[in-house]
């Protein structure tokens, strides 16, 4: 039985301090919830504030992006060991680090070893843009991600993974796939190309998320779904009760 995972990106939003409070307002929210992971993963100014509030507790704490070398003349870089030092989790190839930074599945796949040969589980994203959405390309587009990105890895390493799944077309725009069409992408192409890479045991046993507008309202049909895992919630998570009832929808799933 997989654990449901709920895990907020809150990208570039939040000062130290502002993430100071919506901590302080999360954690006796989320902290009974221990049927359920749960994690935030604030910009990289914010923390080491915020792994020092939640050092305690069960609420883990995510990067949102690394860099593979471990050190280096790599301007603006977060080096694998400089992460771990504070993070259990870190978020690898989401769509706007390939979209807006040029990410592709071979950096991602880089990126991905590295974090795990520090001890981290990367939330791997994977997910079609609208265009290939329509043009039917979903599948395709989804399959090879997760190959290029998990490409020569083992069954062990396998079984540290998350994966989330977040159809580019939405994310922030208020659209969402219903929840049999994300539960169908999860069961009939993700874990199939998991089972592919790593065998069928290992692949049951990894956590698959959906991300791209999940709210409170819509969190309990998402969560109700066979293969959905949990969620990366974005806006959602920026705000403490929105969250709550997010997390709250998977403990009771």
């Amino acid at each position: 039985m997989r654990k449901k995972f709920v895990a907020g990106n809150w990208k570039m939003n939040k000062t130290i301090s502002e993430a100071r409070q919506l901590v302080a307002e999360l954690q006796p929210l989320l902290e009974p919830l221990h049927n359920i992971d749960r994690a935030v993963c604030p910009t990289s100014l914010a923390l080491p504030a915020v792994a020092d509030m939640l050092a305690d507790s069960e609420i883990g704490v995510g990067a949102q992006n690394m860099y593979w070398e471990e050190s280096g003349a790599f301007t603006g870089e977060l080096a694998p060991a400089m992460v771990a030092e504070i993070c259990q989790y870190v978020i690898i190839g989401h769509s706007e680090r390939r979209q807006f930074f040029g990410e592709t599945d071979e950096s991602v796949n880089r990126k991905v070893k590295a974090a795990l040969a520090h001890g981290l589980t990367p939330i791997v994203c994977i997910g079609e843009s609208l265009e290939e959405n329509q043009a039917g390309q979903t599948a395709a587009v989804v399959s090879r991600q997760v190959r290029g990105g998990l490409a020569d890895l083992s069954p062990e390493q396998g079984a540290k993974l998350v994966i989330a799944y977040e159809p580019i077309w939405a994310i922030g725009t208020g659209l969402a796939a219903t929840p049999e069409d994300a539960n169908a992408i999860h069961r009939d192409v993700v874990r199939p190309a998991l089972a592919e890479i790593f065998g069928d045991d290992v692949a049951q046993r990894i956590q698959i998320q959906y991300g791209g507008s999940v709210k409170p309202d819509n969190a309990a049909a998402f969560f109700a779904q066979s293969d959905i895992d949990g969620a990366l919630v974005g806006g959602a998570s920026l705000k403490a009760a929105a969250f709550e009832g997010i997390a709250k929808a998977a403990a009771e799933a």
